[in-house]
């Protein structure tokens, strides 16, 4: 939930959700009546007749101040600009989706790269221990005189190899919480800790319920569908071209020579004494598309183009899905089948060095058997860790793609 938060991808997804929104509001409102103030004022230069210089005028000054209410009544029955905003706007919570689930497995993979390094620290503690008590023996077989200095310095240059690999452990540790602290945190910190669960092993979703779950849940799929009906609608808009367009103009204020509600002037006929400026006056517009060399043809079968295109993305997506949880699937199978194989290489390398080293005291082996020994158990206890956090990944990943993830 903290990546969620934080994270720079999904945040962008959200953003381009609610810009995908707002667009679906701008087409609702594009089919309702819309009111506008005109204002206006127009100065003709004077000719000594009423209208001045430009008869169109009808006046030295004019001055307009209306409301004007506008309607495109055949955009009523025209539902492609709203299903289409509608549809980007599903594609957009979709992509979403897909920011968050690729962010999920970052965080999860950044995450058991953080125990394991720990557990590899640790091993790298025991490693150096180890290291310590070889040397504490050879020193104490020297002094007895039952082995040879060179059997100490082999000792002495493999302890500080130890310890030069627990400060590597060390370093990956911290490498590791950086990397998780930077996408976990507004302000990058890496002081923080997690809790090693590389033991708790469950198995992996069958792979048939797997490929039914991840067809159910993907977000790959449903932004593909999505955009099938988004090219679908385009066409539809596109064919409004051919389409007439009727629309009513409600025009209400005043057009006059001053700007006035009436205009007073002196006439023999009492009914004539002033002129009523603040009036209405309503049209209706019917354009009738004849000719406009193709373009309407041309838009038409572009968006037809971009239904086929979305149409192949979508095979696309079911074949890239299915093969991502083929692979994932196998990864985790693998991965937990090796698990007991690694555990029994460690136990083995374990027994391996217990016998060197006894060996050894009783001066039948080298020193140099012993550091192999223990090499062996170093690499065994690490490669163990590593096939835990590999099947905790994998199975994380599965879990991901059938939307099971807890």
């Amino acid at each position: 939930m903290r990546a969620r938060q934080y994270g720079g991808q999904v945040q962008s997804a959200n953003l381009a959700t609610l810009q995908a929104r707002e667009d679906s509001v701008q087409a609702r409102a594009a089919r309702l009546p819309s009111v506008n103030a005109f204002n206006q004022f127009i100065y003709t230069e004077g000719d000594r007749t009423p209208s001045g210089v430009f008869v169109a005028n009808d006046g030295v000054h004019v001055y307009n101040e209306q409301a004007i209410v506008h309607e495109e009544l055949l955009s009523l029955i025209r539902h492609g600009e709203v299903n289409r905003a509608l549809a980007t706007e599903a594609i957009a919570k979709a992509r979403v989706e897909v920011a968050a689930r690729g962010l999920n497995l970052t965080v999860i993979q950044d995450y058991y790269a953080i125990v394991v390094a720990h557990r590899k620290d640790t091993n790298s503690q025991t490693s150096v221990r180890e290291a310590e008590a070889f040397l504490d023996i050879t020193q104490k077989l020297e002094k007895g005189g039952e082995v040879a200095h060179s059997d100490v310095l082999r000792a002495q240059i493999d302890l500080q190899q130890r310890r030069r690999d627990l400060q590597e452990a060390q370093l990956g540790v911290e490498k590791a919480k950086i990397a998780l602290g930077v996408l976990i945190f507004p302000n990058f910190s890496s002081s923080f800790s997690v809790v090693d669960d590389l033991q708790q092993l469950a198995p992996p979703t069958p792979m048939a319920e797997a490929e039914n779950l991840a067809v159910a849940s993907s977000p790959d799929l449903s932004a593909a569908r999505a955009s099938i009906g988004a090219a679908g609608y385009d066409i539809s808009v596109a064919r409004y071209g051919y389409l007439p367009s009727f629309g009513l103009d409600f025009f209400y204020g005043i057009d006059a020579n001053q700007f006035a509600v009436r205009t007073e002037h002196p006439a023999a006929d009492p009914r004539l004494s002033y002129r009523q400026n603040l009036g209405y006056v309503a049209q209706a517009t019917l354009n009738i598309p004849v000719w406009n060399w193709g373009a309407t043809h041309s838009k038409i079968k572009q968006a037809e183009l971009r239904r086929d295109q979305a149409q192949l993305d979508l095979t696309l997506a079911q074949r890239t899905l299915q093969s991502n949880v083929a692979a994932v699937h196998a990864e985790a199978e693998v991965a937990q089948a090796q698990l007991d194989s690694l555990r029994c290489s460690v136990d083995l390398a374990l027994e391996s060095l217990r016998l060197t080293l006894l060996r050894y005291q009783a001066g039948e082996s080298t020193a140099l058997e012993v550091v192999d020994s223990q090499n062996t158990v170093n690499l065994a206890r690490n490669a163990y860790d590593d096939g835990l956090g590999r099947y905790r990944v994998a199975l994380a990943n599965l879990q991901i793609l059938t939307g099971t993830l807890p």
